[in-house]
């Protein structure tokens, strides 16, 4: 740990208590905009750290694999009350959004079968595509400094969509291209040990035996230890598991599950507690978010510290970013899938190029952007009778 993160304030627990559970119930707009509304806060307005030590955190942060915007509310609650603060902020950053987003999943579970869901979720899909490819280029602003990450993100990207799969062992190779070109491997065995916990999790078996609530922790202790950067990473791996490899869902369910993360507030991982409502109901989504989110709160409080000792390693450094670079390749390459699934006609083509160019151009929020294209969905469905859209829900 460096002096800058220890010389922060205890404060009280109480308060951090509250000022989560606002976060997780009006923070929109996904990773960068929730780790900038927190250095707004916290650092400006609250002064709970100073900006050297938010800058700090989040690059720790950005060092584990994991959503970020979790892990940064974790890190500071972490520095700000201690362990059992830790687990108190994370936690209230994530209940508001857990409560939301399962009574989405049951009302979906009630009604997905209307015509006017249908109608809603073709509006909405495209727009979904487009906020995908928008966060991810904020990302690969904030992340891709030079022609090697590049190059291993086209790498990734082409692979993603020729095998129509995210491959796990990209990650890896990619961070070993990484320690190899932009670290020293004569004294490498930090990053090697912080290589294992990306490394070891897609390799296990899913399940061998057990529930199906067993069968959703376990895939999502996985997913929650991929999502190198942004929870968008778990876009891709989701969609492998969910729909490929066990069938949970069809590729439609998966966009809807998406776009129900991506308009609700809090961490776009979120995702996951509606996908476990639609597998198995409450408990299935209880299940899925414990399992999405343990292993942020494991990895800041056992690796964090050990990584903010080690975070100039110039080893660890290449490990980041050859596995940042995967990761911007593989969502690009998910998008790209998604994409045929969720474009399949001049209107739904014309929103999702129109939604990128809103996008781009103004600040938009995510739920003004989803509900528009919601209504829009809603009135054209009915008069174009698209029968492309129900081949997704096979």
């Amino acid at each position: 740990m460096t002096t800058t993160t220890t010389d922060i304030e205890r404060g009280k627990m109480g308060e951090l208590v509250r000022y989560f559970l606002r976060l997780g119930f009006l923070g929109f707009g996904g990773p960068v905009a929730l780790v900038g509304q927190m250095e707004r806060e916290l650092v400006d307005a609250k002064k709970w750290l100073t900006k050297e030590q938010m800058r700090e955190t989040i690059a720790i942060c950005q060092s584990l694999p994991g959503p970020l915007a979790i892990q940064v509310g974790i890190f500071i609650a972490y520095l700000r009350c201690g362990f059992w603060g830790a687990w108190a902020g994370g936690w209230s950053f994530i209940l508001p959004n857990f409560v939301i987003v399962a009574a989405l999943g049951a009302l979906f579970v009630h009604l997905g079968d209307l015509k006017a869901v249908t109608g809603i979720f073709y509006g909405v899909s495209p727009a979904v595509i487009a906020l995908i490819l928008h966060s991810c280029y904020r990302l690969a602003k904030l992340g891709m400094e030079d022609w090697l990450q590049w190059v291993i993100a086209a790498v990734c990207l082409a692979v993603t969509v020729i095998l129509k799969a995210e491959v796990a062992l990209l990650f890896i190779g990619a961070g070993i291209v990484g320690i190899i070109y932009y670290g020293n491997i004569k004294r490498a065995p930090v990053a090697l040990q912080l290589a294992v916990i990306p490394a070891a999790a897609p390799a296990a078996a899913p399940v061998a035996t057990g529930s199906t609530l067993g069968k959703l922790l376990l895939f999502f202790l996985k997913a929650g230890s991929l999502t190198f950067g942004s929870g968008l990473v778990i876009v891709p791996f989701l969609e492998q598991g969910l729909v490929q490899q066990y069938g949970w869902l069809n590729e439609r369910e998966f966009l809807v599950a998406v776009a129900i993360g991506m308009m609700s507030p809090g961490p776009v991982v979120i995702t996951a507690t509606f996908v476990g409502y639609l597998v198995a109901g409450f408990w299935g989504s209880l299940i899925s978010t414990v399992g999405i989110f343990l292993p942020s709160f494991l990895l800041v409080l056992i690796v964090a510290p050990l990584l903010a000792r080690h975070r100039k390693n110039p080893n660890v450094q290449g490990f980041v970013k050859g596995a940042y670079a995967a990761a911007i390749g593989t969502i690009v390459g998910a998008s790209f899938l998604l994409g045929k699934i969720a474009i399949g006609d001049w209107l739904t083509a014309l929103i999702g190029i129109v939604s990128l160019a809103v996008l781009f151009r103004w600040k938009v929020s995510n739920p003004l952007l989803i509900a528009v294209t919601a209504v829009v969905g809603l009135i054209a469905y009915p008069i174009l009778q698209p029968a492309w859209v129900l081949t997704g829900l096979k």
